[in-house]
């Protein structure tokens, strides 16, 4: 638990050959990890570091999940190469208190299909087309200081229906210049943890350069940020506390 002091937030992304081609370094030469964890570290209340699946224990030892406040988790094509295990660890966290930010391509990553038990099932174009983002719910704390809406010239279409359980809370829907719209900002509690799925983020576009998008991922660090963590999930029989009188 982070109650006093910096957020300590873990960046996990893929970062495989797929995102060092030059089309992608391109607009984010050192990863898109890198990048977030950059502008996140500006904030004096967050320490960001990160973390890539190639790194070992798939990036996600123990240790470090169990001294991560929140972890942001981009991750597109390998979904399927997270081992189950280490999957079962960072759900088990996020009951425990942990906080998650899912961005991008992340709604179909094992942890995000896991918390929401459901499909992330949507549909998606990649055409360079322009992307409205229109804040549903301003009074919501990950909305603090952000316009009521907010144009991002290239990002990849997400498109209604989109397979989530009803959230906790939209904060921002998507308009896209083809016509689609999307629930792109969205909010879910699991037993102590908080989670919050953020649409834009296509890794060659440069939605982690846009100001606006940064102070939604900050603002929703803080927001994920555990305000407790359990240690155990156990059931376990207790003693009474007070005297009890047979019957």
């Amino acid at each position: 638990m982070s109650g006093q002091g910096s957020i300590r937030v873990t960046v996990w992304n893929e970062y495989t050959d797929e995102q060092k081609k030059k089309e992608v370094t391109d607009v984010y030469p050192g990863g898109l990890h890198n990048t977030i964890a950059g502008f996140l570290n500006k904030d004096e209340n967050i320490s960001a570091k990160t973390t890539v699946i190639t790194d070992p224990e798939q990036g996600l030892p123990d240790s470090l999940l169990e001294n991560t406040d929140v972890l942001i988790w981009w991750g597109h094509i390998y979904h399927d190469r997270v081992d189950d295990k280490r999957v079962l660890k960072v759900v088990n966290q996020v009951h425990q208190g942990m906080g998650i930010i899912f961005l991008h391509s992340a709604h179909r990553s094992k942890p995000f299909l896991a918390l929401t038990g459901a499909s992330g099932r949507l549909s998606w174009r990649e055409a360079e087309e322009k992307s409205r983002v229109w804040t549903a719910d301003p009074a919501h704390p990950i909305a603090a200081g952000i316009p009521e809406n907010f144009a991002l010239e290239r990002e990849e279409m997400y498109s209604e229906p989109f397979g989530i359980p009803q959230p906790e809370s939209t904060v921002f829907i998507s308009w896209f210049e083809g016509g689609n719209v999307f629930r792109s900002g969205v909010t879910f509690r699991r037993d102590y943890g908080k989670i919050f799925y953020f649409q834009p983020g296509h890794e060659t576009y440069p939605a982690y350069h846009n100001e606006i998008v940064q102070r939604v991922i900050i603002n929703a660090v803080k927001w994920v940020n555990p305000l407790v963590r359990v240690s155990n999930r156990d059931c376990p029989n207790v003693p009474a506390l007070e005297r009890i009188t047979p019957k």
